[in-house]
């Protein structure tokens, strides 16, 4: 697998995780993930995390078709130490996301409590009928430019819920552009798009070493292809 290392020190490794790659493997994950390339490429990782077997170093995660900066722990410490950030939401997270329609809010706050589907267990819910315990989601966005039947929006999610963004924007009617689990029956893939566009764009947060960090990872190609293709029509 080629996944591009943007930042290593003794305690963490930060990676530009490409799209179509699993952070880890789950129920219905097949294929290599990026737990296994960091095992492999940094043996003593093997025995780091809350279950080292199934997640190696992984402190956090992003869905499997978006891609952008991922942070992983080398050592045990390293791990305890990235793991207390993400729990007490010291750690800014910056997403870039292109939406289906027109936001009603140029720059807003998305506060809704996100469940289990009924209907589908792949799917988080954030209106509609639920089940299971309903946890707190906050996402903030601020729209950075306009297309007739999109907007680019950036994107901080205050919590760390699993598909927090894309079940906020499609909770409010907007959801994110190519996405075949929340996009609705009629998925819109302009420009030959072949997932969903949403990219981890940066990640600032304090090291095990004391350093203050941001990382950023340019949009990957295949969304700077959209974009351009967007503009020029």
């Amino acid at each position: 697998m080629n996944i591009p290392i943007i930042y290593q020190d003794n305690d963490i490794v930060v990676v530009n995780k490409p799209a179509g790659i699993s952070v880890h493997k789950g129920v219905a994950e097949k294929g290599e993930t990026v737990a296994d390339w960091l095992a492999e490429k940094f043996p003593d990782v093997k025995s780091v995390g809350d279950n080292p077997e199934l997640r190696p170093g992984i402190v956090h995660r992003l869905d499997k078709e978006t891609s952008g900066v991922l942070v992983m722990a080398k050592n045990q410490k390293a791990f305890e130490f990235l793991k207390s950030q993400f729990q007490n939401r010291e750690i800014v997270k910056k997403y870039l996301a292109l939406v289906e329609g027109k936001l009603k809010k140029d720059k807003s706050v998305i506060s809704l409590p996100i469940g289990r589907s009924v209907n589908d267990f792949r799917k988080k819910m954030a209106s509609g009928v639920t089940k299971g315990e309903l946890k707190e989601a906050i996402t903030e966005y601020e729209t950075l430019e306009n297309f007739p039947n999109y907007d680019l929006v950036e994107v901080y999610p205050k919590t760390g819920r699993t598909h927090q963004v894309r079940v906020h924007f499609k909770a409010i009617g907007n959801p994110i552009v190519c996405d075949s689990l929340y996009g609705g029956k009629k998925k819109t893939c302009p420009l030959g798009l072949m997932r969903h566009f949403l990219h981890a764009n940066s990640l600032e947060f304090i090291s095990p070493s004391g350093a203050k960090l941001k990382i950023e990872a340019d949009l990957p190609e295949d969304l700077e292809k959209v974009l351009k293709g967007l503009r020029e029509k």
